[in-house]
């Protein structure tokens, strides 16, 4: 099984202490780079959210509101454990909530047999991005260790909404479990 290792915004922006923070951030970042020093998964994609130059719609007064956010360089870089790793794979912008409006990324999800998803806001980005895999019609992993939401309530909101499409659909995992997995190939 062809494996896509989705990393979805892993930027210091959502670092616990700043300003979009999420309480797991740290502990779902050092389980990514376990999976990505694993090299379990045949192909890594991250993606990082970026303001629109000319933002449509409620875009314009979300980006409004939080101009000094995404005009500040370093917020909006990807975390320092993920740097070594953006010199091997590639890193695409989005300005939307779902990674599946990057192109790039969907000729990579036509290529596999399935997407492993992690990162963060697990109730924005992950979900409207496993959301749309589904849609592609991709079978999507769910790496709950592996991804940080704003509460820890919500991040359990979504597992349980990712629970609950299909099992042809999705399915849901931990680190440990997913890297255990392909000892065996």
């Amino acid at each position: 099984m062809k494996d896509l290792l989705l990393v979805v915004d892993m930027q210091n922006v959502y670092k616990e202490g700043e300003p979009w923070g999420c309480p797991g951030a740290d502990k779902a970042a050092a389980n990514i780079v376990k999976i990505l020093e694993s090299k379990r998964a045949e192909e890594v994609i991250f993606t990082i959210f970026t303001a629109p130059k000319k933002p449509a719609g409620t875009w314009r007064e979300y980006n409004r509101e939080y101009a000094d956010i995404n005009a500040d360089v370093w917020l909006n870089a990807l975390m320092d454990e993920f740097l070594p790793f953006a010199d091997r794979y590639p890193v695409y912008e989005k300005s939307t909530y779902s990674s599946c409006m990057i192109p790039q990324v969907m000729e990579a999800v036509k290529r596999a047999d399935r997407v492993i998803v992690c990162g963060v806001v697990a109730e924005c980005c992950i979900l409207a991005t496993v959301e749309g895999l589904i849609d592609s019609g991709v079978k999507v992993l769910y790496l709950k260790d592996a991804v940080a939401g704003q509460t820890e309530q919500f991040e359990q909101i979504t597992e349980k909404i990712v629970e609950s499409f299909s099992t042809i659909h999705t399915e849901l995992s931990t680190t440990e479990e997913y890297i255990g997995s392909g000892k065996d190939k």
